[in-house]
């Protein structure tokens, strides 16, 4: 009973977060006509009156994001080509990524510099876990699968440990930079203020919430080993 009631917390924690992320951006995603603008159009106007007119705008399927390599910001369809209040908090979210990267904010040049280390060692550390009972099974050492097992877990949870750690640049992104913003330029409907403040909080804890899922990959990987 007591490792049946830690696994549904386990479940509870990883799988929560994504929960109530997905809820708020859908919520909010309607109707899909509350704005003139799209955000697209959105994220210009901020990016122009943040001096940041270098900066392009693009669509992605890969997640929005702000790309401060290419100093791009990249919208999903329904948020670059949608009028809701999720698309354009959303859109202003990643604009305040950009202009932290103006105000050479440390926090987002530490991510930077930690997403472009934690790819290739994400890459390596499938690679070592998909050897593992290989090696265990030629070597008929266990301790060899450990070390693998090891060095696989540790790889695997650098992208977790990294989305972990910059829920403060995300929070910074969120109401230092895209609140000021929508509130300074008076974008947001009356009324709107509180579901956006809900929406930047959401878009924050994209991160989080994709890193915790990763636990679940790790706990896939680990249950394979032990078989």
């Amino acid at each position: 009973m007591f490792y049946l009631i830690l696994i549904i917390l386990l479940v509870i924690l990883v799988v929560g977060p994504s929960y109530w992320v997905k809820h708020i951006m859908e919520k909010y995603s309607q109707p899909h006509d509350r704005y003139a603008c799209t955000g697209a159009e959105l994220a210009r106007t901020l990016l122009d009156r943040a001096n940041l007119q270098q900066v392009k705008i693009e669509t992605t399927e890969l997640g929005d994001h702000y790309d401060p390599q290419a100093k791009v910001v990249r919208l999903t369809p329904e948020k670059f080509n949608g009028r809701s209040l999720t698309a354009i908090t959303v859109a202003a979210h990643e604009v305040g990524h950009a202009v932290q990267d103006r105000d050479d904010y440390l926090p987002l040049k530490m991510r930077t510099r930690l997403v472009q280390l934690a790819a290739p060692a994400e890459k390596m550390g499938a690679s070592i876990l998909m050897l593992a009972p290989l090696v265990v099974a030629l070597a008929r050492a266990p301790l060899a699968g450990a070390l693998f097992l090891a060095g696989g877990l540790l790889t695997l949870g650098t992208s977790t440990l990294v989305h972990l750690l910059t829920l403060p640049m995300e929070m910074n992104a969120s109401f230092v930079r895209a609140l000021p913003l929508l509130e300074q330029g008076n974008y947001l409907k009356q009324g709107d203020a509180p579901h956006a403040r809900r929406l930047l909080k959401a878009a924050a804890w994209t991160y989080v919430s994709a890193s915790l899922m990763t636990l679940l990959n790790i706990a896939r990987w680990w249950a394979i080993i032990r078989r």
